[in-house]
């Protein structure tokens, strides 16, 4: 079985086409009509940003929960461990570990000094206009980044799916899921998308149990022989159970590891998606047990992927799962059909019911990433930088909802050109940026007394010119067979990860700028702030 398994699947899905287009409308509908209901709810600034901070610990998180679990967890994951062995596990570590630091050091100050953005974080102590630009900016950079792997997904799964091969047919499954997104954050605001995100971490949290237990019920709950089996059928020996398969070849992709962990562990902590969170629950208090909540769902599900990667290494050649994807994406929907029987009703049932909780999780979290950028850029931007703090809410919502649509669209013409990387990688790259300009920002913000409006503009607009320009001159952008543009090489860079130098120049150029800068920072904010950050005293 070897191109044959994925035209076989292609084929039953094209057999259960109608069961797999109506699970996937049904799905759409459903959430649809959520977002429907909770637009009517949202009567205002703090409905649509914050959802009315109606929301408990435990609700918040689960919704962090699907806001966080994205395509890159489902399908990049389950695809790099199925390739890579020990080496694609250690997605699954990085990710779980940095809620460590996001719940350390930086739920309970940020929920307490802000009041729906990051902006509000750096604009308190500093100059309002030039900071909340800087943080609009680097917000929607990360934002899209990470959308750019959600859209990836999207179209590999769906063609996957449909049995689209025309590339004229995925990019207008990566346009579907753009209107989508702007649909249900325009439509539903910040109440939509969390009850749209709780329902999806349920379903995937449903589905990737299940897809577990049938991979342990397949080896007799024997872990020892699931691996030893995906070893042996993976062609690597034991070298697939060991560290070094895809980070030992070289020094320099020793390196590209430590970058990697770096961007995974600190990038959690700056994504602007996740910081508006926070502002959800009505305490700091319930911030911090919606994150202990979320580490302990995230925790559970990631401990699933061992079995979904290694499940499909050892059910599935190599070829069978590149054949149908280069990078992988797609060995957690053909594993659900190899476990449901290839030629069975309930192989394309099962196939089927996975593929559309992937697709659920895509459209749960395209909306949370759009609705953090556009609220940036409305709260920030627009109502503070250009309306100079006189717009009404009704006006700033209004941008919100056209900054939305112009997201959209953007994400959808980038998302396009990236439909063949892995979707964990690309994650990855929003971690670093989001580690390189947001994270330094907001610690030194928070806890530097001496922080400067000079130290907030360069650490955001040097930490994010350092990473995506980087990026830009890597092998994930061009001179590689799997890069974005793998036809032409313009790259220098020889990491496909900038964490291990962008980051330290964020924090550099934070503290340089502040040392260089001629402003008194005032101390009275400062304290007032501070005050503010860990008691909760003035909180909204």
């Amino acid at each position: 079985m070897s191109t044959d398994y994925v035209i076989l699947a292609a084929n039953e899905a094209s057999e259960h086409r109608t069961l797999i287009i109506s699970l996937f409308t049904a799905f759409v509908l459903a959430t649809l009509g959520i977002t429907v209901w909770a637009g009517r709810q949202t009567k205002d600034a703090a409905d649509f940003y914050a959802g009315g901070r109606q929301f408990s610990g435990f609700q918040n998180g689960l919704a962090i929960s699907g806001d966080y679990m994205s395509a890159a967890s489902f399908l990049g994951i389950a695809g790099a461990i199925a390739l890579s062995g020990y080496d694609g596990f250690l997605y699954s570590i990085g990710f779980l570990v940095a809620w460590l630091i996001a719940l350390l050091l930086v739920a309970e100050p940020l929920r307490n000094s802000g009041r729906y953005t990051m902006g509000d974080v750096l604009a308190y102590r500093m100059r309002q206009r030039p900071v909340r630009t800087a943080a609009g900016v680097s917000t929607i950079v990360v934002s899209i980044f990470y959308l750019l792997a959600q859209m990836a997904g999207a179209g590999i799964l769906v063609s996957l799916l449909l049995g689209i091969t025309s590339e004229a047919g995925k990019i207008l499954i990566v346009a579907l899921v753009g209107v989508l997104m702007i649909m249900y954050v325009s439509i539903g605001g910040m109440k939509g998308t969390t009850w749209v995100q709780m329902v999806k971490a349920v379903l995937l949290m449903f589905g990737a149990a299940l897809l577990t237990f049938l991979v342990l019920l397949k080896f007799n709950f024997n872990i020892s022989d699931l691996l030893g089996t995906a070893a042996a059928n993976s062609g690597k020996g034991d070298a697939f159970l060991e560290p070094g398969l895809k980070y030992g070849i070289s020094e320099m992709s020793k390196i590209d590891f430590i970058s990697l962990g770096i961007a995974l562990v600190l990038g959690t902590a700056g994504l602007p998606h996740i910081l508006i969170r926070f502002y959800t629950v009505p305490t700091a208090q319930a911030a911090r047990k919606s994150v202990l909540w979320a580490i302990g769902l995230i925790g559970a599900f990631y401990l699933m992927t061992l079995a979904l990667g290694f499940g499909a290494a050892a059910l599935m050649s190599p070829k069978e799962i590149t054949d149908s994807n280069p990078a992988g994406n797609t060995a957690a929907p053909l594993l659900a059909l190899h476990l449901g029987g290839v030629d069975s009703t309930w192989g394309a049932i099962l196939l089927a019911s996975i593929s559309a909780v992937a697709f659920a999780t895509i459209l749960a979290v395209v909306a949370g990433l759009t609705l953090a950028s556009s609220s940036s850029f409305a709260h920030d931007i627009y109502a503070n930088v250009i309306k100079r703090g006189q717009a009404t809410e009704k006006q700033e919502m209004k941008a919100a909802r056209w900054s939305t649509v112009f997201i959209g669209i953007v994400s959808i013409g980038l998302g396009a050109l990236a439909r063949d990387l892995n979707v964990a990688g690309l994650v990855a790259l929003a971690f670093a940026v989001a580690a390189s300009a947001n994270l330094p920002t907001i610690l030194y913000s928070l806890f530097w007394k001496r922080f400067t409006t000079q130290g907030a503009l360069w650490s955001i607009y040097g930490g994010l010119i350092a990473a995506v320009g980087l990026v830009l001159f890597s092998p994930v952008v061009s001179g590689a067979p799997t890069a974005m543009f793998p036809d032409v090489d313009f790259h220098w860079f020889p990491l496909s990860n900038p964490g291990i130098i962008s980051i330290p120049v964020g924090f550099l150029l934070g503290w340089l700028g502040t040392i260089l800068s001629k402003e008194e920072p005032d101390k009275g904010k400062y304290a007032e702030l501070e005050v503010r950050s860990l008691t909760g005293t003035g909180a909204h």
